[in-house]
């Protein structure tokens, strides 16, 4: 009964992780503009993300541009493509081991240790999807706090933490957690044993078997 709540939890946890990595995945607020010093203009605010940019003004629709090359980017956003595209394939494979593997499941085909084995490769997928995840929402941060304190870029071109990193550090915690949790429950998953109804044995009382014993022992003594 507690695997299987721990597997249920598991896998609400894990799913938040897969609906978290894809918003982040496509969300554009991964740099944001920074109004530092003489960089004061408020009413516009620009947004730069994965595959597009936007710019959004006071009074006035955001207006978004999807990058006309790759090459356009700077490396730890061209990587970061590749790494989230990745991320979230690994983690929708993950949910789906783990909705086949969960106890609650009923495959007729699928023996109860498949199942384990399903749900601790489940678990493996879903740490492994975080921690791809974590790499490039980590290097982007890195990127954006040492651009932000370097003198030599320019005030204009400085940039803060958006709120895709955020959720990218909260998305990959929830992957990263429900993976612990079905490696752990992995092992709740094993073949229940199986109680088959024996009839009691009977055995004499003790008036019958010594009776028994005296008999024998009389019957020895004819013989003699």
């Amino acid at each position: 009964m507690a695997g299987g709540a721990l597997q249920v939890a598991g896998l609400l946890v894990g799913g938040l992780g897969v609906v978290g990595t894809f918003a982040v995945t496509a969300m554009p607020q991964w740099r944001v503009s920074a109004f530092i010093e003489h960089n004061i203009i408020v009413f516009e605010t620009i947004w730069e993300g994965l595959w597009m940019h936007c710019i959004r003004q006071v009074n006035i629709r955001m207006q978004c541009k999807v990058y006309d090359s790759v090459l356009a980017l700077s490396p730890d956003l061209q990587a970061s493509r590749g790494l989230m595209c990745a991320g979230s394939g690994l983690s929708l494979l993950a949910l789906v081991l783990a909705m086949v593997g969960m106890r609650c499941t009923r495959c007729p085909q699928s023996p109860w240790q498949a199942k384990g084995c399903i749900l601790l490769a489940a678990g493996l997928l879903f740490i492994l999807s975080g921690v791809v995840e974590l790499v490039p929402v980590c290097w982007v941060a890195n990127s954006i706090i040492s651009d932000f304190y370097n003198p030599v870029v320019n005030v204009a071109q400085k940039r803060e933490l958006g709120e895709a990193l955020y959720l990218g550090w909260v998305a990959s915690f929830c992957l990263v957690a429900a993976g612990s949790t079905f490696c752990c429950s992995s092992r709740c998953a094993e073949n229940p044993r199986s109680y088959r109804y024996s009839s009691p044995t009977h055995h004499p009382p003790h008036s019958q078997r010594l009776h028994s014993k005296a008999e024998g022992s009389y019957s020895k003594s004819q013989y003699v």
